[in-house]
């Protein structure tokens, strides 16, 4: 009988008995049931942590950790995984100077790469060995006593190597020591391939568990275990901290299901610190005290505590950084803000890490309202650099789903999930071509970003019947990267600017009167500076009047721009040696884009022609386009650009 033919026909197995036999599948599942929670056992659901390399020896720490004592020194190990994708490339290199930039060793100098081998590695090297990977890991390691170390490197490279054990592979990595904060740490950047060019998976249990225990147990044979004295004096002192400390996280093990708890130990030490723990918790009312020497904890303790500690540390860095840079701010009310609610305007202290390992910056801000203010920023890439001392406006950004969502998705009901040009000139006849070709552009920026809308081969578009809910998630993950919007009112030192012959954000302050300086810190330099200017405007016959009298002279602003301008361009005609000729209404520019000019009355493109020169509004786009050709037609609301000397292609507007 040929193969072809044979068609099995599958039945129910019967015993002996005639009884029906459970298949061994059956028996598979039945098993699955009683391991599971049906029957009220506990079992692991399968969560992918122990996929990869190192899932057993992190499976098996991860058990050490949870019996280990006190004995054993901490370390802390933050660990994230870099999809090298897209600009990828860029992103490395920026983090490649990041942890190499100056300022983070002992003695203040730029940090030194190192790799298993070498004690200066080549970053430029490791970057296109990296070329073709697919991922790499970013791990930063912090020992709570590494400043004992006189020299982290043999630390790290012995950690490594035991890595290298436990993952069964050798690894390609580059570091760097960071002395630069309270706490010294390390910075390691490992490729995401195996000693055989494979990419390198390292189990989850092992990044959350393994390499923290094996950094502790490395510095705990380093520098001994700690002792009793070590252990009581770390005790005592955490006490009082308003913070969350390790007795709280005992307590907190030990509290019932009412949140209640005693401080009754049989170590002496451990009832003595918890007592005085609790009553210090309860002067913080975050404790009840109901008699019998129980109290009860108060709801998301751990949560308040931990914010309370991140707030103390951030008011502890705002007194470092005012000390250093000599602000005497005796007085001034410091205001930490994670979430912005409100438009600031102030001067630029201080721009530093709120989180690395995440790339989360902050800025603190000297106010015109007589506060300090740390900000929270978001993504390094979400708000553009500016100097110490610049004065800045930040507000808040509010981003949510657009209107030409909501627009899309109900075309796309009326059209079975379909989405074209064509259907929406359909669905409202009185849109243009244009109008709808903006949808489109949206759509592919969802595309691009993941948010779901899939382009189909005609051109049309696949719109899920969740399209608006993941357009809000979108804006929602892009808010929490972009928080605030920062923009750059002036980079020039407020006391430098009554007598700046350019308008100035001094000018617009006078003219509207809309944020009224307090007489207090940078508040009360610019009411100094607001004086000086109403001054000097009259002197210039700019403006007539005092005070709640002054005004502004018709077209004085205009006549303080034109006068920067051809300062400048008179600077710059020296140094190009060639004349400037002033670009005007409805005519073509064409020329290299030679460089970016930040004026007072705002940022300008140098487009440096065979004769001459001119300059035309700045444009973020005109960045990466800096040395090549461009041409446009100047118009009121702005310049299409095309690059390149063929000027081919779409236009940039």
């Amino acid at each position: 009988m040929p193969d072809d033919d044979f068609k099995p026909r599958l039945g129910s197995k019967r015993g002996k008995d005639g009884k029906k036999v459970v298949k061994y599948g059956g028996r598979i599942l039945a098993a699955t049931r009683l391991a599971g929670t049906k029957t009220g056992v506990r079992s692991r659901r399968f969560d992918g942590s122990r996929i990869g390399r190192g899932a057993s020896m992190g499976r098996l720490l991860s058990s050490r950790d949870r019996l280990a004592g006190f004995r054993g020194r901490r370390a802390v190990v933050k660990a994230s995984l870099i999809r090298l994708q897209g600009k990828a490339g860029q992103v490395a290199r920026a983090h490649m100077r990041y942890i190499q930039r100056d300022g983070v060793t002992r003695e203040g100098l730029p940090g030194e790469l190192y790799g298993p081998e070498t004690d200066r590695a080549d970053g430029a090297d490791f970057l296109k060995r990296t070329a073709g990977d697919r991922h790499q890991f970013r791990f930063i390691v912090s020992a709570e006593d590494g400043g004992q170390y006189p020299d982290l490197r043999p630390y790290v490279r012995r950690l490594m190597t035991q890595v290298e054990q436990d993952l069964g592979t050798r690894l390609d990595w580059v570091a760097v020591d960071h002395f630069n904060t309270e706490r010294p740490h390390t910075h390691i950047v490992l490729r995401g391939v195996d000693d055989r060019g494979d990419n390198l998976i390292i189990a989850r249990e092992y990044i959350a568990h393994g390499l923290r225990e094996r950094a502790s147990e490395l510095v705990t044979l380093d520098l001994g275990p700690r002792t009793d004295q070590e252990i009581e004096a770390r005790l005592r002192h955490d006490v009082d901290q308003e913070r969350l400390t390790a007795i709280d996280r005992r307590l907190l093990r030990r509290m019932d299901g009412e949140r209640e708890v005693s401080a009754a130990d049989n170590d002496p030490l451990q009832q003595s610190v918890a007592a005085g723990r609790l009553r210090k918790l309860k002067a913080m009312d975050l404790a009840e005290d109901i008699g019998g020497g129980r109290y009860r904890l108060a709801e998301g303790l751990e949560d308040t505590l931990r914010r309370m500690g991140e707030r103390g540390d951030i008011v502890r860095l705002m007194q470092r950084e005012l000390t250093a840079r000599r602000l005497d701010r005796a007085g001034v009310e410091q205001v930490v803000s994670t979430t912005l609610s409100e438009p600031i305007i102030g001067r630029v202290i201080h721009r530093g890490f709120s989180d690395e390992h995440r790339d989360r910056h902050y800025l603190m801000i000297d106010g015109t309202d007589g506060r300090v203010h740390y900000i929270d920023v978001g993504r390094g890439d979400g708000t553009p650099s500016v100097p110490e001392g610049a004065t800045v406006r930040i507000e808040p950004t509010r981003l949510s789903a657009i209107q030409a969502d909501r627009t899309v998705a109900a075309i796309a009901r009326t059209n079975g999930g379909r989405y074209s040009v064509d259907l929406h000139l359909a669905h409202d006849p009185n849109a243009s071509e244009a109008f709808a070709t903006s949808h489109v552009r949206r759509l592919e920026a969802l595309r691009r970003a993941g948010a779901g809308p899939e382009r189909l081969v005609d051109g049309s578009w696949t719109i899920a019947d969740d399209h608006l809910a993941k357009a809000e998630a979108l804006a929602q993950r892009q808010q929490r990267d972009r928080p605030v919007t920062l923009s750059v009112l002036s980079r020039t030192p407020v006391a430098e600017l009554p007598s700046r012959d350019a308008p100035t954000w001094l000018d617009r302050e006078i003219e509207g009167a809309v944020h009224a300086p307090r007489d207090v810190g940078f508040g009360r330099e610019v009411r100094t500076a607001l004086a000086a200017r109403r001054q000097w405007l009259i002197e210039q016959q700019l403006a007539t009047g005092v005070r709640r009298t002054f005004r502004m002279r018709d077209g004085a602003v205009e006549a303080l721009r034109e006068r920067e301008l051809r300062g400048a361009a008179a600077s710059l005609a020296d140094r190009l040696g060639k004349p400037f000729e002033p670009a005007r209404m409805g005519e073509r520019i064409e020329g290299v884009i030679a460089q970016r000019l930040d004026l007072e009355s705002g940022s300008y493109a140098v487009v440096e022609r065979s004769r001459d020169f001119t300059l035309v509004p700045w444009r973020d786009v005109l960045e990466r386009n800096i040395g090549k050709a461009a041409s446009g037609i100047i118009r009121a609301d702005g310049i299409s650009w095309q690059f390149g000397r063929g000027r081919s292609g779409p236009a940039i507007s």
